[in-house]
């Protein structure tokens, strides 16, 4: 597994990379026969240390753990631990999940952008001082997986990923769906195949 440690304003020490390291390998060993690779980014805010790690465990499959404590080692043992909890909630999920994979077709290609928010909205038109938009700038492109799964396969992969919304094209009915975490707490659906 390739795992890369970064720090933003934290000097590293070959010690906690090492750590890293090996504790990474053991996890991702424990659950994934061959976890692609880790992005480990650790950074101070005020008085305290926060450790991200990003797990790419296989095709489609993220994970995220975050932690943050007075330092270094327990940020990171702190986000390795929201990992393996993840990964040992859904454990048995996971796996009936990565057996059925192997029966369905390869998922979709998509494009996925960031887009940079413009501050002020809106300029004036020089001819006749209507407002005229401003459009916001294109930051990042990278391809993106649109996967055939069942809603709780979806949102299984959303809660791993620690993401906020999951477009996916559903095994039930062949239509593209979307979840999302709404603000409550609760997971939205929509669903174009039943709005008819």
């Amino acid at each position: 597994m390739q795992i890369t440690v970064s720090g933003k304003q934290v000097e590293m020490s070959d010690a906690l990379q090492t750590r890293v390291t090996e504790q990474l390998e053991a996890i991702a060993g424990k659950y994934f026969d061959h976890a692609m690779e880790a992005q480990v980014t650790f950074s101070r805010a005020r008085s305290f240390f926060t450790c991200d790690i990003n797990l790419h465990a296989g095709r489609g499959l993220t994970l995220r753990g975050e932690g943050e404590a007075a330092d270094a080692h327990a940020a990171f043992d702190d986000a390795a631990e929201h990992i393996a909890k993840r990964l040992r909630r859904y454990r048995r999920r996971v796996n009936e999940h990565a057996r059925d994979l192997a029966h369905r077709d390869r998922p979709e290609a998509a494009r996925q952008y960031v887009l940079r928010h413009e501050e002020d909205g809106a300029e004036p038109s020089a001819s006749d001082g209507a407002m005229s938009p401003t459009y916001a700038t294109v930051i990042a492109e990278t391809v993106a997986e649109i996967s055939r799964l069942s809603v709780g396969e979806a949102v299984m992969r959303m809660d791993l990923a620690a993401q906020t919304v999951m477009m996916f094209r559903n095994s039930t009915t062949g239509e593209l769906n979307v979840i999302y975490r709404r603000d409550d707490g609760n997971i939205g659906w929509i669903d174009p195949a039943r709005s008819g």
